[in-house]
């Protein structure tokens, strides 16, 4: 993998920089292509085993559902190039004939911005999906398209463990490229942590290997901004030894009446940031039948690696609080997501309904700002049942090995964040309900930017509506945008990669 693109980087010059973009006539000229002129004309120059097809084929709904059903990209015709050296290939014809494009894994971007891409090419990353791991045992390669519960299970079934997100269905570099939480965090850092080099093709479809020491400044910003420079092909990343062969998962289910207390032992136990590399929480406001008709409940997960001994005087302050439901069980970690409500079957990797999603970066949980927020969830979704598929989402990852990173080093500027907090208001589309499901998931950050004053506001790229001042998502220190667009200007001027949170 790695050999094959340092080739294509030495030997492939572009067809077309982008400091001689076609002319405009040439591109009015070019504007009213067919898909079946753009296969005819593309499809030779690619290799034996990539795909293209349009909206006339069998394929074509499946590849381009997405996990979020509005405010979608669109697309005149899917690539799946077979090989690392069809994606330079795919853009370079892109550009000759003024068709915008993006790169497509697991199809979970969510932002509002992806919607400014019309009638482009999806690039399909589905066939690079390769993964070997290096003969010392202490790295692996990976394909660009390779997504979380592929790695985790591969990975397992070796005796390894990496960085990744904590939804199966979830692309690894999407995520990565943006920052990357992950239930392993606490001991490795972010996805961003564990790189050791991105093999990309940038927007002139050149080719280049970026590491700490090979376009440092393309290093630096894709760690954190990546969306905003290039394609990547593929990537050389650390693993590790896996230290247990069981994790202990603790579900609590409590209802609201317990909340001030519940939410007063989660910031007892997270000690301002500081709890035990292997101890994590995630919890949700959601609706449950089983459990209750007439409000909302709080499903809280405690995860230890370890054992159930080793969890248990960390479940003690929920098990004094007399829950609801409490269910314990052990199992090896890729079956976690599963048990936690991310596996691949789950309702957060279905696909084709609306999913408006509004992240918010916590030191703490402010009891009165989360009271707040549930009333104010339980009785607009009483109000409006067509909303009961929202949750208000709590994720408290580890943070050891986060912190141990220097915060300037990259370009992902939120580790000093210690909850993940995020508004998912899910329903099936339905246009006339968009206005309505956006004004709730900014009302609910509302009451989160309110209980924290004084602090500035803080938002994960990767779950960004989209309309989120850049600074927030990119970082208010001033030098962090001037760095990433002095980048931008470098190595992507005309702004091809800007269907996602762009920086410019």
């Amino acid at each position: 993998m790695r050999a094959l693109f340092r080739a294509i980087a030495l030997a492939a010059l572009p067809i077309l920089s982008l400091a001689q973009l076609p002319s405009p006539r040439l591109l009015d000229q070019r504007a009213s292509l067919t898909p079946a002129q753009i296969m005819a004309e593309l499809g030779p120059q690619l290799s034996a085993k990539s795909v293209m097809f349009d909206d006339s084929d069998h394929r074509w709904d499946n590849a381009t559902e997405r996990w979020q059903a509005a405010l979608c990209p669109t697309f005149s015709l899917v690539v799946e190039p077979a090989t690392e050296a069809d994606v330079p290939v795919i853009i370079k014809y892109a550009n000759s004939n003024g068709i915008p494009f993006l790169a497509v894994n697991q199809g979970h971007g969510s932002t509002r911005t992806l919607s400014q891409l019309k009638n482009g090419i999806s690039i399909s990353m589905a066939q690079l999906n390769a993964i070997e791991i290096a003969k010392d045992g202490t790295s692996a390669f990976f394909g660009g398209g390779v997504y979380d519960g592929q790695v985790i299970d591969v990975l397992w079934e070796k005796g390894y463990v990496t960085g990744t997100g904590s939804c199966a269905c979830v692309g690894v570099m999407g995520p990565g490229l943006g920052g990357g939480h992950g239930r392993y965090q606490g001991f490795y850092g972010l996805i961003i942590d564990l790189l050791i080099d991105l093999n990309v093709v940038l927007a002139d479809g050149s080719t280049v290997t970026v590491s700490a020491t090979s376009h440092p400044d393309l290093w630096w910003a894709m760690r954190g901004a990546g969306h905003n420079f290039g394609i990547v092909t593929s990537f050389h990343a650390h693993i590790h030894k896996r230290t247990v062969d069981e994790w202990s998962i603790t579900e609590f289910v409590f209802t609201q009446d317990k909340l001030e207390s519940v939410f007063a032992a989660l910031n007892d136990q997270q000690k301002n940031g500081g709890q035990p590399k292997e101890l994590m929480n995630y919890g949700v406001f959601t609706w449950a039948e089983e459990f209750s008709t007439t409000e909302p409940i709080f499903e809280l997960f405690i995860h230890y690696v370890g054992t159930h001994a080793q969890a248990a005087p960390y479940l003690k302050p929920f098990e004094v609080l007399d829950p609801l439901y409490t269910n314990q069980s052990s199992m090896p970690y890729p079956d976690v997501l599963d048990a936690t409500g991310t596996g691949m079957n789950s309702p957060m990797c279905q696909e084709g309904h609306t999913n408006m999603q509004f992240p918010f970066g916590l030191l703490k949980h402010n009891i009165t700002a989360t009271r707040q927020i549930y009333d104010y969830y339980a009785n607009i979704t009483k109000t409006q049942p067509l909303f009961k598929q929202a949750i208000v989402v709590f994720e408290a990852y580890s943070l050891p090995g986060v912190q141990a990173v220097d915060p300037a080093s990259t370009a992902f500027p939120h580790r000093d964040d210690h909850i993940l907090c995020d508004v998912l208001v899910t329903y099936d589309p339905n246009p006339s309900l968009d206005e309505q499901a956006i004004a709730i998931g900014k009302q609910i950050t509302k009451f989160w930017a309110d209980g924290q004053p004084g602090r500035e506001k803080h938002t994960y790229v990767n779950y960004a509506f989209g309309d989120e001042p850049l600074e927030q998502m990119y970082g208010h220190e001033p030098w962090r945008l001037r760095r990433l667009r002095a980048a931008k200007a470098k190595y992507d001027p005309h702004n091809a990669f800007g269907f996602y949170n762009p920086i410019v």
